[in-house]
């Protein structure tokens, strides 16, 4: 029984940065966020990720044995709705892990698509979705990549991500000018809830980001390129200046950061169709419309202190490569 699954990371263009409280301590771990939220994935950069049966539990990332609580936490949840064996997780980024870049996204993204490919659970892509979302809530969104939205959704109230417009219908590109590859000092999950507990805006956040998620989907619907420069590029900043107010301050921001806004700034000044956006780490990501990437890139790429520049088109779902089940997994119980 194995399966190598891929998934793209994701750029939220209307950010989430806050969880529900959850019900209780000992119920299953749901990680709901506090706000919904719009995405699109980015199909240069990818993580692939092999599940084979085997007679204990394994991690490795990016070649390195490792731990990792919150995969073996999602993990023990399938096991209580599946009868799964002892699983060898093997997964690889071709991109910075933990930099500011949603390696969590793709990253459970990939291990629920490749778990469900090995041992034939049937899932739907709602119901990966799901999973994904126990993981890391971005992934959810990189379950279903293209323009995916992220909210609650079906008659029973689940969060889950849905999509919103298919990759091939409008064919956005983004350059991602990476500042530094190193893995970012405070976590985002660690990060969110300190911004729950002391930020004076987290309250009006949370209020506020509701009109923001459905100005961006009208937006996108629309193909209406202003209005969601618009609402990402205040989506963006509002978050930040949310974890600017955090006790202490979640300073994820690099000087290089800061010059690659200036270098956007100015190509908006000059015409060009692009906004930025910043998730929580330095590296920005610069959206354009179609055909003016290269232009984009060549810019960033001469802003001191970027180590590089990814050119990227729109990345489609998480899916399988190669799948070899042997039988199907029972439902545990």
């Amino acid at each position: 029984m194995r399966a190598t699954a891929v998934a793209h990371p994701n750029v939220a263009l209307v950010k989430y940065w806050g969880k529900q409280p959850e019900r209780h301590a000992d119920a299953p771990r749901e990680n709901n966020p506090a706000t919904p939220s719009l995405s699109i994935a980015l199909s240069a950069l990818a993580t692939r990720t092999v599940v084979t049966a085997a007679e204990r539990d394994e991690l490795r990332v990016n070649g390195q044995p490792a731990t990792d609580a919150r995969v073996a936490g999602l993990v023990a949840e399938m096991r209580r709705a599946w009868d799964l064996p002892p699983i060898a997780v093997d997964t690889c980024n071709d991109f910075p892990t933990s930099a500011g870049l949603a390696s969590s996204a793709s990253g459970f993204a990939a291990l629920v698509t490749a778990i469900d490919g090995a041992f034939t659970l049937g899932l739907s892509v709602r119901e990966r979705s799901v999973w994904a979302r126990r993981g890391s809530a971005s992934a959810a969104r990189s379950i279903v990549g293209g323009f995916a939205a992220l909210d609650r959704t079906g008659h029973d109230g689940e969060w889950s991500a849905s999509a919103v417009l298919a990759k091939e219908a409008w064919p956005l590109e983004v350059v991602v000018a990476v500042v530094s590859d190193a893995v970012k000092g405070v976590p985002s999950n660690v990060g969110m809830e300190q911004s729950r507990r002391s930020s004076p805006f987290y309250r009006a956040w949370v209020e506020s980001t509701g009109d923001d998620f459905e100005a961006a989907r009208q937006a996108v619907l629309a193909q209406d390129f202003d209005a969601l420069a618009q609402v990402a590029e205040h989506s963006c900043f509002k978050m930040h200046a949310l974890m600017l107010a955090t006790r202490p301050a979640l300073v994820y921001w690099q000087p290089a950061t800061l010059a690659c806004i200036e270098a956007v700034r100015q190509l908006q000044d000059g015409g060009a169709k692009v906004f930025c956006t910043i998730d929580a780490g330095p590296q920005v990501k610069a959206v354009c419309a179609p055909g003016q990437g290269a232009t984009v890139a060549d810019a960033l790429a001469r802003v001191p202190s970027v180590l590089r520049v990814h050119e990227s088109g729109i990345g489609g779902a998480a899916h399988c490569l190669e799948s070899r089940a042997i039988r199907t997994a029972s439902r545990a119980g």
